[in-house]
């Protein structure tokens, strides 16, 4: 019997319906709340690692993610020139195994909506409109208010929500995302026939352009530059400027970025909660507990397999003991701490213009490091 019966998780993102699949198949019972008032339909691309892609196929979910996904296993290097260059096109290590693409690019809410069928398939029941405000523990199990003024009681409450998650807060735990110094401009737009992988451009007025296909027809582009004050409604503006220096498919990119292009602009933070991840009964999964900028397309990948292990180590064991926590924190703490520091660590050299950083062999430790199972 699993440890626990009655599971509460806030958020209804990867890592909290992930978490809700494997909890809800063993026979637990799962309520997800999630603050927003209905499913969320809009987003941007999102690149998964080969690490992803094995738990998502752990998860039930693989043959739908491939079939709205767009697999790869090369990465293309290009010249910041007119012409954009081809320079080199790299194998990339596939680090789900050699029977998963090293990487696949996917529209968000394609990838959250496949995942909430799928729990809502295992029994698990989503709650919208659901805000926290308080969590009390008595020692046995977990009270959640919420500002609809519900109430409800679980043996366990797991926070999969977010950067800003307010199960963090409202566990005593005060680490925030800091920024990092860059900022990053997305933009979803069709793809360009000749793009078959990313490709990444490494110089110009940006620190990065590069771009991930999501599927048949479509791709999300990005630029990143010096974290500023930007308005959302400048990008297509903006990003054709910043742009202008880029060729190959960017020319093509670059005449699809008009206000239909669902552009965004975010500045790249990071955090590590650095111990334990849980105050008594309550713990923190996923970006609530860590994030690294996109340098190294891990935070998806981090968060996924944090409900992996989480699910395995509650549904191996009799009872939430220390034991348990420690071991969760054994398997999952250094691991993050790797992807948080090698991504940041990347970033740092950009923006210190540091040449002859040691770019692949940083990757290839980290990799070496993703191959291993969670």
């Amino acid at each position: 019997m699993a440890a626990v019966q009655n599971v509460g998780i806030v958020g209804a993102g990867a890592a909290g319906l992930a978490a809700a699949i494997l909890l809800a198949d063993a026979g637990v019972q799962v309520e997800i709340l999630e603050k927003a008032d209905a499913p969320q339909t809009l987003g941007s691309g999102i690149t998964l690692q080969g690490n992803a892609l094995r738990v998502l196929r752990q998860l039930g979910v693989w043959d739908k993610v491939e079939a709205k996904g767009y697999g790869f296993s090369t990465l293309g290097l290009r010249a910041p020139n007119p012409e954009g260059t081809v320079i080199a096109v790299l194998e990339d290590i596939r680090t789900g195994g050699d029977d998963l693409p090293a990487t696949m690019g996917m529209y968000r809410p394609d990838l959250t909506a496949i995942l909430r069928e799928r729990a809502e398939q295992s029994g698990a029941r989503i709650s919208y409109g659901k805000t926290v405000t308080d969590i009390t523990d008595d020692g046995g199990s977990v009270t959640v208010s919420t500002a609809d003024g519900g109430r409800a009681t679980y043996d366990l409450v797991i926070g999969a929500d977010g950067l800003h998650s307010a199960v963090r807060k409202a566990i005593g735990i005060d680490v925030e995302p800091q920024p990092t110094g860059m900022g990053i401009w997305r933009a979803f737009v069709e793809r360009p026939e000749e793009v078959v992988r990313t490709d990444l451009t490494y110089g110009g007025p940006c620190f990065i352009a590069g771009y991930c296909p999501t599927g048949p027809d479509t791709i999300y582009a990005y630029l990143v530059e010096n974290a500023q004050e930007r308005k959302h409604e400048d990008g297509p503006r903006i990003m054709t400027e910043l742009a202008a220096a880029y060729g190959g498919p960017w020319n093509e990119i670059r005449a699809n970025l008009d206000h239909s292009a669902r552009i965004n602009y975010t500045w790249f933070t990071t955090h590590l909660v650095d111990g334990p991840w849980n105050r008594g009964r309550t713990v923190i999964i996923g970006d609530a507990a860590h994030s690294c900028p996109p340098t190294v397309a891990q935070g998806a990948a981090m968060a996924l397999e944090d409900a992996a292990v989480l699910a395995e180590l509650l549904i191996q064991a009799d009872d939430v003991t220390e034991t348990l926590w420690k071991e969760f924190t054994d398997r999952r703490l250094d691991r993050a701490r790797t992807v948080v520091n090698a991504s940041v660590q990347l970033g740092q050299w950009m923006l210190d213009g540091v040449r002859d950083a040691d770019v692949p062999g940083l990757m290839h430790s980290l990799s070496t490091l993703l191959k291993e199972p969670a």
